[in-house]
């Protein structure tokens, strides 16, 4: 059975949510599969991506073979190194907790740069807020000058036009 470490669609139109299935590879994409590992959701900033580490390794050491994105996501949390790390362990290059010191070495290196963006959208999300309100606060600056503009008018012409209006040659 040629298996295949692929995404199973769901969510509603226009907001997909995948799942991370091992399927047979004559199987429909939607349809019946053998283990799901995992959830990917590409709607959020950065992708989240839920993945039962240990089984996706098992999969992958016993060759079930990823379609490409599926390969992108398993490489970005670390599957494909710790499988690279363990065939280091088994030729005999370095030790198991050597191998493992490399992988959680690698995997803090990971969160400081999702940190990293997290706080950097967060920070263009602030600096967004911040213009807008200081764009708001000039509009409605402008609105102010204009509406005591507007009464200062009012005001003076009445002043004007009350002789005018007593004149009893017009009435």
């Amino acid at each position: 059975m040629a298996t295949k470490i692929r995404l199973q669609r769901a969510g509603r139109k226009s907001y997909a949510f995948y799942r991370i299935v091992i399927a047979d590879a004559r199987a429909p994409r939607d349809g019946r599969f053998t283990e799901k590992i995992g959830t990917y959701n590409p709607n959020t900033n950065p992708a989240t991506v839920d993945l039962n580490f240990d089984r996706a390794l098992y999969w992958v050491e016993v060759g079930a073979q990823p379609t490409d994105t599926v390969r992108n996501i398993l490489s970005r949390e670390g599957v494909y190194l710790m499988k690279h790390l363990k065939g280091g362990v088994k030729k005999g290059a370095f030790d198991e907790a050597t191998a493992q010191k490399k992988f959680d070495a690698w995997k803090a290196d990971k969160q400081k740069g999702l940190e990293k963006i997290a706080a950097d959208v967060a920070k263009a999300k602030k600096d967004a807020e911040k213009q807008a309100l200081e764009a708001e606060k000039k509009v409605n600056e402008a609105i102010a000058k204009n509406v005591a503009e507007k009464k200062a008018a009012a005001v003076a012409a009445p002043e004007t036009e009350a002789p005018a209006e007593e004149t009893p040659a017009e009435a």
